[in-house]
């Protein structure tokens, strides 16, 4: 999920780009993912509102978005419990 920096001495400058050993097939749907929660989870759609009229670029805040999406799901396999949403119980 980290993009890589290309880069050679001081004077050459690369776009960014993902390892050719990633699966890319698992990022395009984390990615999907992220896209799909920052429609419709209110916790991750106002973060991503925020983030963005702070100035952050808008997929440096959608990386963001998918790495709080792998830590929720390794918190949830760590427990061996499914997800609670507990921003949804509070007053």
């Amino acid at each position: 999920m980290a993009p890589f920096e290309y880069s050679s001495g001081s004077s050459i400058k690369g776009r960014t780009k993902v390892n050719h050993l990633a699966d890319k097939k698992l990022k395009s749907l984390l990615n999907m993912c992220a896209l799909n929660s920052k429609k419709h989870d209110t916790e991750l759609k106002q973060y991503y509102e925020r983030k963005v009229a702070e100035g952050k670029s808008k997929m440096l805040v959608l990386n963001n978005i998918r790495c709080k999406l792998l830590g929720r799901i390794f918190a949830t396999i760590n427990r061996g419990t499914p997800y609670v949403n507990i921003k949804k119980f509070a007053a």
